[in-house]
């Protein structure tokens, strides 16, 4: 984040994350990437030992009662361990969102709670087989037989559903238009829920990405969320902690890579001096914190948009460019970091090329940045298209405006 922007609270929870952080042992993100840990359960009890889970839920429940503001912040320094631990990290929060906005206060003290002290674990079943980014086109269906829905179908690419209790699934319940007949359901892992298959991945390992199969599944009427074919209320509202934590997330994980390079590249020397002198290397250094800060101001946009206005619109369009910028930025940013340092880069003697495996997969998840674009031209078109009167129409601000003959549109 932008130093400026900071409160003192913010800078202080922005401490007890790096301290978090630190504390995490190398070891573990080695033996993630090497598949040799598949789901790091301890490191999300420590998180909540810590109270750092659930930001921003109600302290009822074991949250803090903060803002979105505030949880960018902790976000960007969990993003500096990597993409699967930052995801980790984050689905408490995206889980905990449609609970804690949608759920009963059975649900909350039920499931919501314990998420938060680190008592239960969570996953969200939303990507299947048949439908990546065509959400709505989900093939899982569950009927209800009298206080039960039967649960059919399969979801894939679900991060943590290797140590999950629960899941937040998506299942279609109707039979008309699709965003009027789905429904939203807590699984329960012991209802029979089956993680049949756990990916080999790029990167972004050590996060017990799996397939979530349901073979008949009898989930309690009770675990329903808000109701009857009303998933599509809830999937709208999820856009913004999917995007607001990959967003965040992305920046400390490109954020790390580009001190790396440029520690790196104030004492590596070559043709006398060092390379940081050479414009190739820090002009890339220059395009690199330009691109990050400018993704920075735009999530704090974002989030401050979030916590005034809630889920609009408006707020989709800005969460959706947020995570657009940020993960393209990052990208680029570990592919600079990573010519900066020349061959040395591409080994694993520095992290950076596990960051630029992970960084890869966080222009396709929740999300891909295609159907970022979608959900930003949409929305824009809409905005400018309904302006109201009170702007100032400066399309007749030309010479030659009244040339009512020229302006042919068809």
């Amino acid at each position: 984040m932008i130093e400026a922007l900071l409160t003192e609270e913010q800078k202080k929870l922005r401490d007890e994350v790096r301290g978090f952080v630190k504390w995490v042992p190398r070891q573990l993100l080695l033996d993630m990437d090497a598949d040799k840990v598949r789901y790091p359960r301890e490191y999300v009890v420590e998180a909540a030992k810590r109270n750092l889970l659930g930001l921003r839920f109600s302290r009822e429940f074991g949250g803090r009662d903060l803002q979105w503001r505030d949880e960018i912040i902790a976000l960007e320094e969990v993003g500096v361990l990597g993409a699967s631990l930052a995801c980790l990290y984050s689905l408490v929060s995206i889980v905990g969102e449609a609970i804690h906005v949608f759920g009963t206060a059975e649900q909350k003290k039920k499931y919501l709670e314990p998420l938060i002290k680190g008592e239960l674990f969570c996953a969200e079943a939303l990507t299947e087989p048949r439908g990546g980014s065509d959400f709505f086109g989900t093939t899982t269906i569950a009927k209800r037989e009298g206080d039960s829905y039967i649960l059919s179908g399969q979801k894939r690419f679900i991060v943590g559903a290797e140590g999950a209790d629960i899941f937040l699934v998506y299942a279609k319940t109707g039979e008309g238009a699709p965003h009027k007949s789905v429904s939203t359901f807590i699984v329960e892992r012991d209802m029979g829920g089956e993680v049949k298959y756990l990916y080999g991945l790029m990167g972004t390992r050590g996060g017990g990405a799996g397939r979530l199969i349901f073979r008949n599944t009898k989930v309690p009427v009770k675990n329903l969320l808000l109701g009857e074919n009303k998933g599509a209320y809830i999937f709208y509202q999820m856009m913004i902690p999917e995007r607001m934590t990959s967003a965040a997330g992305v920046i400390g994980l490109s954020r790390a890579a580009l001190e790396i390079a440029t520690r790196y590249s104030n004492k590596r020397k070559a043709f006398g001096q060092n390379i940081r002198e050479f414009q190739g290397v820090s002009f890339k250094i220059a395009d690199s914190i330009t691109k990050l800060d400018a993704a920075s101001g735009l999530i704090y946009g974002a989030a401050t948009a979030v916590d005034n206005l809630g889920s609009t619109g408006y707020t989709r369009r800005l969460v959706s460019e947020s995570k657009k910028l940020a993960t393209d930025s990052g990208w680029d940013v570990i592919n600079n970091a990573m010519q900066i340092m020349g061959g040395i880069g591409y080994t694993n003697i520095y992290p950076i090329e596990r960051m630029l495996r992970d960084a890869r997969l966080m222009m396709i998840w929740t999300g891909t940045n295609e159907i970022m674009n979608l959900i930003i031209q949409h929305e824009y078109f809409r905005e400018v298209l309904e302006q109201d009167s009170s702007v100032r129409d400066v399309e007749y601000d030309a010479q030659e405006s009244d040339a009512e003959d020229e302006r042919v549109y068809e």
